[in-house]
């Protein structure tokens, strides 16, 4: 089979993405972000360069020279660095070409660019679907009546928020909003949120727009740490779209935190495309 191209970011989904391309019998070309991804990626990939944030150029050559003819994306990086990008000769032609550094229309821009080098950028989740969330509790608890209520209300302004393409995560309280994510990431998201007031309901989304190539909602053992962290009390993802990384590990410390951690199938709005009942994994 034809190797396969890794854009890695930071956090487990390198890895575990890795491990299941090699299980398929693909071998992984991964192209690692200096001062983000994980160094343990190398153990699980053919082959393994780092590059620099904004190197797209070099990017396309490791991909093309490792005999890739299509790549994912997996894992985040800190939105804070895109404001200390190096870019090479690519990187700046497609900077260049932006009218919006926002996720949705830089990373569209990118997969174009590589795709125009001879790599197609694809979903990583066909290759992981057991990351999927599912419908119904991860752990030992379920959302009270009331973290229900605000998780709907969640849902309805990541959707919202979404749709600009602001963040993926909001924290609320007895209908309150407490938090948005922006620039600053989940895990600030969530402390925000929570200095505000314990007992907080999390929300992942995946946004209205979202392409599933790339920057899928995604949570982990680290995000009920950053819960536990900020006294929330649980936390609601959309069943089917969110990726759950290291399940078992995050299903344990949500009940040794007391934490509830559901997976909700979100209505899809009139004329969106929804996941549908036979796309989700099951209870």
């Amino acid at each position: 089979m034809e190797p396969i191209g890794l854009v890695a970011g930071s956090g487990r989904f390198p890895v575990l993405f890795a491990q299941a391309a090699a299980a398929a019998g693909r071998s992984v070309v991964a192209a690692a972000h200096e001062g983000e991804t994980d160094p343990e990626l190398e153990r699980h990939v053919g082959r393994f360069t780092w590059v620099k944030l904004g190197q797209l150029g070099r990017i396309a050559e490791v991909l093309v020279q490792g005999g890739c003819r299509e790549a994912v994306f997996c894992g985040g990086l800190r939105k804070v660095r895109l404001f200390d990008l190096r870019p090479d000769w690519l990187g700046v032609k497609v900077l260049a070409g932006l009218r919006s550094f926002g996720d949705d229309a830089a990373l569209r821009a990118i997969a174009d660019a590589l795709e125009r080098q001879g790599v197609r950028v694809t979903s990583p989740l066909p290759l992981v679907p057991d990351l999927l969330a599912p419908r119904g509790p991860l752990g030992r608890r379920c959302l009270t009546g009331e973290q229900r209520s605000d998780a709907e209300v969640g849902f309805a302004v990541a959707r919202s928020l979404g749709a600009l393409d602001v963040g993926q995560t909001v924290v609320v309280k007895r209908g309150v909003v407490l938090a948005v994510e922006a620039l600053e990431g989940t895990d600030a998201c969530i402390a925000r949120g929570g200095a505000l007031a314990e007992g907080a309901v999390v929300v992942k989304a995946f946004k209205p727009q979202q392409d599933p190539r790339f920057d899928v909602p995604a949570v982990g053992p680290e995000t009920v740490a950053a819960m536990q962290a900020g006294r929330c009390a649980a936390l609601a993802l959309e069943a089917g779209k969110a990726v759950v990384l290291d399940r078992a590990a995050l299903a344990s410390a949500a009940d040794r935190a007391g934490i509830a951690v559901e997976g909700i199938q979100v209505p899809a709005r009139p004329g969106a495309e929804g996941p549908g009942p036979e796309r989700l994994p099951p209870e």
